[in-house]
Parts: C-alpha cells; sequence; structure tokens
C-alpha cells in the first residue's frame, strides 16, 4: 500500500508555486470520524500538510449534519472542503453553497472516471470514493459463491441470509437494487417490498447496523448480506472469513465527494486539497485502508485489495447511483412501507 509522498509529476510545479504562500494558512474540512478519519488524515491531510506548509482543521461530522451546518452557515460557512457520503453535493450546488470546479484546476481531473466529475461545473465536487453495494458473503461455509443479485432467492441460501434495514443508507442502496432487479423504478417499490416478503418468508433476517451484521456472520452462520464492499474487508479483520462480489446486475455506488465551499477566501489552497483527493496515491492509500472503491483509472491495486473493490473500467461500469434526491424526497414515505413489510 502506497502513501502520499508527492503530487502527480503534472502538479509538482503548481504545487510548489503554492507552498510558500500556504505556510501557516489555514483550511477548514469535515471527516466522518473513527477509522475513516484515521484514513483520512493518513492518506490526504497529513501529505497535505507537509507539502503546503498549510494546517487542516478537521470538524468530524457525516454527511447530513454537515450540510445541515453548511445550510446554518449560508453567510459565513466555516467549511473551505466539505465531504459528502449521500448526495448532498447535488442539492447543495443548487443552493449556491458550493462553487463550481473549473476541471483544468485540478491536475488530477483528466484521470477521474467519468461519473466521478460529471457536474464540476455546477458546482457538485469529484468522487474521490465509492462505496460499491454488493454482496458480501462467507467464503467458507456459503454452499457456494454468489454472482449475481437473483442469487439471494436461490432457496440454498434460505435462512442466511442477512437484509440490513433502510434507515441505514447501504441498506437504502440494497433494498433499491433488489426493486431494480425485480422490475420496479424509483416510481413504484412494490417489488422490492414484494422481494423482501419472500427473502423473509425463505428465513432470511432484518438487522439495523454494521455491527450487527458481524455478529450474525460471527454466531448465527449468516452466509450473504447485501452490503458495502469495505466491509467484507472488515469482517475478514475480525477473523471471519468473508469476501464481496459484484452482482451481474449492476453495483449500486455511494459517492463520497470533496467539495469547494462557496464564499471563502482561499479556495486556491481548497482546490489544491481537493486535488490531492483525486490523486492516485491517495486513493491507493484509502482503498488500501479502508477498501474503497478509487475514481481514479490510473490506479494500481494489489490483488488482494482489487478483490474487495469495485476496480477497472469493466467493474466500474457496473456501478449505478440512484438519484439521491429521489431518494430523500421519498424517504419518509419508504421507510414507512419498508417497516409495514418487516413487521411479522
Amino acid at each position: 500500500m502506497k502513501v502520499i509522498t508527492t503530487f502527480a509529476a503534472s502538479g509538482i510545479a503548481a504545487l510548489m508555486a503554492t507552498s510558500a504562500l500556504a505556510a501557516g494558512e489555514t483550511i477548514t474540512i469535515n471527516s466522518f470520524g473513527g477509522a475513516y478519519e484515521k484514513a483520512h488524515r493518513q492518506c490526504i491531510i497529513d501529505p497535505f500538510e507537509k507539502e503546503t506548509g498549510a494546517t487542516v482543521q478537521i470538524v468530524t461530522a457525516y454527511s447530513a449534519d454537515a450540510f445541515a451546518q453548511l445550510r446554518a452557515q449560508k453567510d459565513a460557512p466555516q467549511f473551505d472542503v466539505i465531504h459528502f457520503s449521500g448526495g448532498q453535493e447535488i442539492v447543495g450546488a443548487k443552493e449556491g453553497l458550493l462553487s463550481p470546479i473549473d476541471p483544468a484546476s485540478l491536475s488530477n481531473a483528466e484521470n477521474l472516471y467519468d461519473i466521478a466529475k460529471t457536474n464540476l461545473a455546477a458546482g457538485e465536487g469529484p468522487a474521490y470514493s465509492i462505496a460499491a453495494i454488493g454482496l458480501v458473503y462467507n467464503s467458507e461455509t456459503a454452499p457456494k459463491k454468489p454472482a449475481k443479485w437473483a442469487d439471494l432467492f436461490d432457496k440454498a441460501y434460505a435462512d442466511h441470509i442477512v437484509l440490513t434495514d433502510i434507515s441505514n443508507g447501504y441498506g437504502m442502496l440494497g433494498f433499491l437494487m433488489l426493486n431494480k432487479v425485480r422490475g420496479g423504478t424509483l416510481d413504484d417499490i412494490q417489488p422490492g417490498l414484494d422481494a423482501v416478503t419472500e427473502l423473509l418468508d425463505n428465513g432470511a433476517i432484518v438487522v439495523n447496523t454494521s455491527p450487527e451484521i458481524q455478529q450474525e456472520f460471527a454466531q448465527n452462520d449468516a452466509w450473504v448480506a447485501p452490503y458495502a464492499s469495505d466491509y467484507a474487508f472488515t469482517l475478514r479483520k475480525a477473523g471471519l472469513p468473508s469476501a464481496f462480489v459484484q452482482g451481474e446486475e449492476g453495483t449500486p455506488a455511494s459517492f463520497i465527494t470533496a467539495n469547494l465551499v462557496a464564499g471563502r477566501d482561499n479556495q486556491d489552497l481548497a482546490l489544491k486539497f481537493i486535488d490531492m483527493s483525486i490523486s492516485r496515491e491517495a486513493q491507493e492509500c484509502f482503498a488500501g485502508e479502508l477498501r474503497y472503491s478509487p475514481t481514479n483509472k490510473t490506479v494500481e491495486l494489489s490483488d488482494e485489495v482489487a478483490a474487495d473493490v469495485a476496480y477497472g473500467e469493466a467493474a466500474v461500469a457496473g456501478l449505478l447511483r440512484f438519484d439521491p434526491t429521489v431518494i430523500e424526497a421519498k424517504r419518509s414515505e419508504w421507510v414507512d412501507a419498508w417497516n409495514r413489510t418487516i413487521a411479522r
């Protein structure tokens, strides 16, 4: 695994010109706490501070809370760079809370997959990591390796499927993929609800949090759980045999983005931070530490790391993004319908 020590060659000259000016300056960002924040510091923050001489002030805040703060501070924002994993950048850009980004201002933008940079000019920051949602499975006790979402309905896995409540973001994406596989749309989730009923009839259980998934794998012989790619790695670190596979029908993705906040006076330095976030070195580090999928097509991963993520042109081509604005608008309605379905 690599840790950033320099920028990509194309960015070195610009960085050297910035370093003297940046010394003593501070930018404020949010990070997500815990293991994520530790990796964030290792892969991006510490190298950025070393290279520029600037200081990064971290506010630990998940996406929804960070967005609420950004809205409340619209006239005097505290953040220079704000990170989201739930699509809040789409709304923030429309509300004028985020600044448009000229791709030419990011030396690494040309190396991003198109899906990671679709609306830079509108103010939606680039995706520097992706949590791919697929099938986490027990690599020793499952009777066979799952290959597609439809395999969840295979009676060979009966009584050994773990679903996650849609109050959990990854659980929501897994449910919407089931709905899609069964012919549903964001305007019609009944096929997905019917699919959940069928799985429950086959003996599946529903949990609320990722630690509960680990408990089911450790204590109750769970074989398959629709969930994020990084969690197979988490289970293995806990001593549990597990692996991850993208479903053949497609892979829902949670995009983790770095966004330029409007109304701040040191945007050039903030752009340098965003540029480092999308660099090959930073993304190789994140993939190695947390098993998040890279968005930079020049990233090179070991076979061990690549097995846990969406990696390469073909894998990335299978990624899909359910519209976060629709999810947010319909979340309450969907949760009510879900709760009625699982009440048994």
